[in-house]
């Protein structure tokens, strides 16, 4: 049995770095490396446990014997332990067994750097390497455009376990038969990103990938790392972005996890108030301390280095913004000066987002983040957290609540639908309808509309329409699109067979082309996050309950007028006021018959009248169908 040999992939300079916080590429030195070592090849293997007394590398080469391989510690006090074991390659299993300090305690812990992992419910790590060849230089050369905060950009939110099975064989459809199956869909419903629900290992399916095990490893699930990354690289050959959910904010007590990794709290703040989540039974980050910090950043970078996405979405970042969060009082202990935010894990988020936009400025990170913290889209440099968006969950909270009320009762609730405008370029929002809002009894998004059934989808139609043509960018979750009965099951594929029936193909139809409005009318994406880029025309009729408001681009010939009929009665001859005089033309209406609408309450082209209305010289009289959307251009 060969023994291990010493070796090093650390200079000084790189562990100067990691005890600083600043080493932004781990994955190069930290985890299994297929090198040559006086021309013996093997795999060199390097793991951070400061608390261990000994770390052993365990694996299906030695039949998992602790002692068999003895990693050394390297003298410079940084905790890492590291060797080169001969004739170990790809594909061999392992992990790290670690006698620790503290009383003996023994952990026996998968690779936290690993770039593959056993399928669960097997635990292990797997010495691995690609050499994919990507194909999306185009792609990646003009992404800046396609990622910038002024282009149309609409998100199709994806979990890649229940988005569709291979019928036959009752199971998740592959990396690979996702390159064809969904790259194809997604591309003719004209959404321009996908953004997937964690696809890091992770061993639990109904955690939906939010617990996660195996931060450099795509899951084992669906196929190899190599086979990921074609998918990726098929989504950007198609002209699609690809943004994934990354989960900084806590991780699982899984033994085989980071939880206690080397006897000691290393991953996970000691104090249980700082590093124990109540609500998801996890363990909290360390947020001060350096290693951490480089650990996750790593991370982070890792994922657009290596995978080529073109964001992250950073999940839960209000329960890492505040001490208090989902805690009673005595739960929790303030900060230095006396306050609930978490000083930390704010320092940690600007690091991540000047080194993300340092290091890939052509991306986004954005904040799933729920509460009123100001500036978490600003810039680090005027005090901002630095991130490129953040979710209105204000807009979907309200916006959800209106349209589930009958018609007749939303004169009385004008203010729900219209507030998210005191207060929608106050940062750079997305409006999600998330994976979120259709699970645990909330019912799917057409569930929850009120009605008979063309009432149902006529309302689900112009709650889309309304989200289309409201300033920011876009997120729809799966199943949203063709008008999904039921609620999300992780566990089943979505209800596909539903498409044979009118009025769901109608919304499929409705919502490839109000993706197609949203991406080639420059009015509803050039100042989606300046309030130069919207002007209310009329928000006060709430006996008719209608909004009426104009979407600006950066050329007043691209400007739109928008109409919403909130109600099943049709209004016809309705006077609006205009903002120049001239004709004004009817580009888009959410009934028509193709989206099974009436099809019966269109507008002929339109020419301005001298009458003052709304306040405005000029106004006309048009027709708005019930439950719906009429899109006017000059």
């Amino acid at each position: 049995m060969s023994k291990v040999i010493a070796h090093s992939l650390f200079s000084d300079f790189d562990i100067n770095l990691f005890k600083s916080g600043k080493h932004y590429k781990l994955y190069e030195k930290f985890g299994s490396h297929i090198i040559k070592h006086n021309d013996v090849e093997g795999t060199y293997f390097a793991v951070w446990a400061p608390s261990a007394k000994q770390v052993s590398v365990i694996g299906d080469f030695n039949y998992w014997k602790e002692g068999e391989h003895k990693l050394n510690v390297r003298w410079d006090e940084s905790g890492i332990w590291e060797g080169f074991i001969p004739n170990i390659g790809k594909g061999s299993t392992y992990k790290y067994k670690i006698e620790s300090h503290n009383n003996g305690i023994k952990t026996e812990k998968a690779d936290p750097y690993a770039r593959r992992s056993e399928h669960n419910p097997k635990t292990a790590s797997i010495v691995w390497e690609d050499n994919y060849s990507w194909e999306d230089s185009k792609w990646m050369k003009s992404r800046k455009k396609k990622n910038a905060l002024d282009a149309p950009y609409s998100v199709y939110e994806v979990h890649l376990g229940s988005w569709k099975k291979q019928i036959e064989e009752n199971r998740f459809l592959s990396y690979v038969e996702l390159a064809d199956d969904l790259v194809n869909y997604v591309k003719e419903m004209n959404f321009t990103h996908v953004e997937l629900m964690p696809v890091m290992e992770f061993p639990y399916d109904p955690s939906w990938g939010y617990q996660v095990t195996g931060y450099f490893a795509p899951t084992s699930r669906f196929g190899y790392p190599e086979e990921f990354k074609l998918l990726v690289d098929k989504l950007h050959q198609n002209d699609i972005g690809i943004i994934l959910d990354w989960v900084p904010s806590h991780f699982p007590e899984d033994a085989h996890g980071l939880g206690f990794f080397d006897g000691s709290c290393l991953f996970e703040h000691p104090d249980k108030k700082k590093g124990y989540h109540q609500d998801w039974k996890s363990l909290i980050f360390n947020y001060g301390r350096n290693e951490v910090k480089s650990f996750l950043i790593s991370n982070a970078l890792f994922w657009l280095d290596q995978f080529h996405a073109d964001g992250l979405r950073v999940d839960a970042v209000a329960s890492m913004l505040f001490l208090d969060y989902s805690r009673e009082e005595g739960e929790w202990d303030p900060n230095i000066y006396g306050g609930r935010e978490n000083l930390e894990a704010i320092d940690f988020m600007k690091e991540l987002n000047q080194a993300i936009y340092g290091t890939f400025p052509d991306v986004q990170s954005i904040a799933e983040e729920s509460t009123a913290f100001p500036g978490v889209s600003k810039p680090v440099f005027l005090g901002g957290l630095g991130f490129g968006m953040k979710w209105m969950m204000g807009w979907m909270h309200d916006t959800l609540q209106y349209f589930g009320k009958e018609p007749i009762y939303r004169k009385h609730h004008q203010n729900d639908i219209t507030f998210s405008m005191t207060y929608a370029f106050t940062e750079n929002f997305m409006l999600p309808l998330s994976h979120d809002e259709v699970v645990y009894g909330k019912k799917s998004i057409l569930g929850r509309m009120p009605g008979d059934e063309w009432q149902r989808f006529a309302n689900l139609r112009l709650l889309y329409s309304y989200m289309f043509t409201h300033p920011g960018t876009k997120l729809l979750f799966q199943g949203a699109e063709i008008g999904q009965s039921e609620e999300w099951d992780f566990q089943t594929s979505l209800d596909w067979h539903l498409l044979q029936y009118k009025p769901h193909k109608g919304v499929q139809e409705f919502i490839k082309a109000i993706n197609k409005l949203y991406k080639t009318e420059p009015a509803l994406h050039q100042k989606q996050f300046s309030d130069e880029g919207f002007e209310w025309i009329d928000y006060g009729d709430s006996e008719h309950s209608v909004l009426v408001y104009l979407r600006k681009g950066n050329k007043s010939k691209d400007n739109l007028l928008v109409a919403c009929n909130m109600t099943p009665m049709p209004l016809e001859n309705y006077r609006i006021g205009l903002p120049k005089k001239g004709k004004i033309t009817q580009i888009f209406n959410s009934d028509d018959k193709a989206f099974f609408g009436t099809g019966d309450f269109n507008n002929e082209k339109l020419t301005s009248q001298a009458k003052l209305w709304h306040s405005r010289k000029n106004s006309t009289e048009i027709t708005i169908p019930p439950l719906g959307m009429v899109v006017f251009k000059y």
